[in-house]
């Protein structure tokens, strides 16, 4: 995924969960659109060297949005939650997630469950069952190359890993992907310490017959793109 547009600075603070304080590198300031919901743990330290999105839209109340930030002075992350789902479906169409090809057409955001929930990606072929993806964005980095989700409680979290096991029992296919855009992260976990429920139910759900994978990326000022597997760890 290309990115145009994009400009250097430091962020000053992130506040009210989407918005963040930016100083250039010319010492002007400006507030910029924050697309993440989460916590953004270890993500959001002040000081930081970050890169924001110029969308070209005048119409805006904030011009720029941030995209990406600089942990620890050497890892890239992309805290842009809402990337996820277009990286990973690009992912799949050009053959990098093994595990999903296969399938005749991709759709996005189709609705399913008992829980008025909408599937990420809906992936079909007559050829078998249709397969159900959750994609769960992880920039979390927590030691060594330890990344985990969530960085916060997730009841929508765990209304999702409901809904996919009700997929399995009709007979269907049910993955869960976590999108590592963070260049530090070597291995995933669930978040026990942050959210247990959430972790439980991630554990039940892979004992029911949920597939659950993780992949990272490759994350320079110009692009991201996911790149490869990494271990996950239950």
């Amino acid at each position: 995924m290309k990115l145009e547009n994009m400009q250097q600075g430091r962020l000053i603070k992130r506040y009210k969960r989407f918005l963040a304080d930016i100083e250039l590198d010319d010492g002007s300031q400006l507030t910029v659109h924050c697309p993440n919901t989460g916590s953004m743990k270890n993500c959001a330290d002040p000081g930081s060297e970050v890169w924001i999105k110029d969308s070209g839209n005048l119409k805006r109340k904030y011009l720029f949005g941030w995209e990406l930030v600089r942990v620890e002075g050497q890892f890239w992350a992309c805290i842009n939650t809402g990337r996820a789902n277009a990286l990973i479906k690009e992912a799949i169409e050009t053959g990098v997630i093994e595990e999903l090809q296969g399938y005749e057409s991709i759709r996005q955001e189709v609705k399913y469950g008992d829980e008025n929930s909408r599937i990420d990606l809906f992936l079909e072929d007559a050829q078998r069952p249709s397969c159900y993806v959750e994609i769960k964005n992880v920039t979390l980095l927590e030691q060594q190359g330890l990344g985990a989700f969530p960085d916060a409680v997730t009841t929508r979290g765990a209304k999702h890993l409901r809904e996919l096991m009700l997929m399995v029992e009709q007979g269907y296919r049910s993955v869960l992907i976590f999108c590592v855009p963070h260049t530090g992260i070597e291995q995933v976990r669930p978040a026990d310490h942050i959210d247990p429920k959430y972790g439980q139910l991630l554990r039940e759900a892979v004992s029911a017959g949920v597939e659950v994978y993780a992949y990272g990326a490759k994350i320079t000022p110009k692009e991201v793109t996911i790149s490869h597997p990494l271990p996950v760890l239950l």
